[in-house]
């Protein structure tokens, strides 16, 4: 039995569109950050069972479900010539498809335990490469603090990697509009957006661009210059799903209102830089000397949303008793 802990990422400068479905080789490089806290917790225990059994949140998933759960355990089992099936435990402390990062969280922790249960003997950017296979996003967080994920051309060189950050010490206010699950998943608006939008070609060139100018502030520890990029690659990403036909429509009217406040808290000269993945939840980037400030401020001002904290925390890690 192995068992894994992970915690969601999120993305500063973006990642939306795939160039390989199969291995889930992404469009642009990204970076994010690795959050300290809502884990994710999963078992991994090897049997004798004709089938894999998988029990996210106390449910069991239906075949469907667990397709990209098998990949990942398809692939330790080829590495590793160990044929058993697996019994697959897993919780979430942050709500499921939500434009949170919760698959980004499962499956880093899933592939390190996949990793220990099977004894595949990988390093970090192999877990990296093996997660990604479930959640592209995952790859980010088997590693801690800020990270790059370097798009690739191939299985070998799509992986991702701890950057040094020069700057203040980073914290995130989440504001948490709705726990609810997407009507449009994000594997089914990235497509949507790549077949249809005429704007899509144009994202992924400009944002390639943002990843190294946001490299040399990471470099240089310009924090106004990475959040103003961070909000650019947010709102580039955007436009690219509205332009989809259908539209693409996950930030809602009051998503922008915070984006309105957002800049509102930053022109009364506090640090706070907004960012929204595929869910109407926005996430602001700030300071830990300025996070009770800035979460106090937004909590006031959205009383009706959950307004979280993190600081920036550690990547994917086995338990003591795993490790034991």
């Amino acid at each position: 039995m192995s068992t894994a802990i992970a915690q969601p990422n999120i993305a500063l400068i973006k990642y939306w569109g795939k160039v390989d479905e199969e291995l889930i080789l992404p469009a642009t490089d990204s970076i994010s950050l690795t959050l300290d806290g809502f884990p994710t917790t999963t078992t991994v225990e090897l049997s004798d069972d004709e089938l894999d059994t998988i029990v996210l949140n106390g449910r069991q998933l239906t075949e469907a479900e667990t397709m990209r759960m098998r990949r990942v355990l398809d692939r330790a089992r080829e590495l590793s010539g160990d044929r058993r099936a697996a019994s697959i435990t897993s919780t979430n402390t942050i709500a499921t498809a939500a434009g949170l990062a919760s698959s980004a969280a499962g499956f880093a922790a899933l592939a390190t335990a996949v990793n220990n249960a099977y004894a595949l003997g990988l390093d970090a950017t192999g877990i990296s490469r093996l997660a990604r296979l479930g959640s592209g996003s995952a790859s980010r967080s088997v590693f801690g603090g800020m990270v790059r994920w370097h798009r690739g051309h191939d299985d070998l060189t799509s992986y991702a990697e701890s950057i040094d950050w020069n700057g203040p010490e980073l914290a995130l206010v989440i504001v948490q509009l709705s726990a609810a699950q997407k009507a449009i998943s994000s594997r089914v608006g990235m497509t949507r957006t790549i077949e249809t939008s005429p704007f899509y070609e144009g994202w992924v060139t400009s944002n390639q661009r943002l990843v190294e100018q946001a490299m040399a502030a990471v470099a240089e520890g310009e924090l106004a210059e990475l959040g103003q990029l961070t909000e650019l690659s947010t709102m580039r990403m955007h436009a690219s799903m509205l332009g989809a036909v259908p539209p693409i429509r996950y930030l809602t009217g009051e998503s922008f209102t915070v984006l309105d406040a957002v800049a509102e808290l930053r022109n009364e000269g506090l640090t706070a830089y907004a960012t929204a993945d595929a869910g109407p939840n926005i996430k602001v980037l700030t300071t830990v000397a300025e996070l009770d400030d800035v979460h106090a401020w937004l909590s006031e001002r959205f009383p009706q949303a959950a307004t979280l904290t993190s600081r920036i925390g550690a990547g994917a890690h086995l338990t003591e008793a795993a490790v034991a």
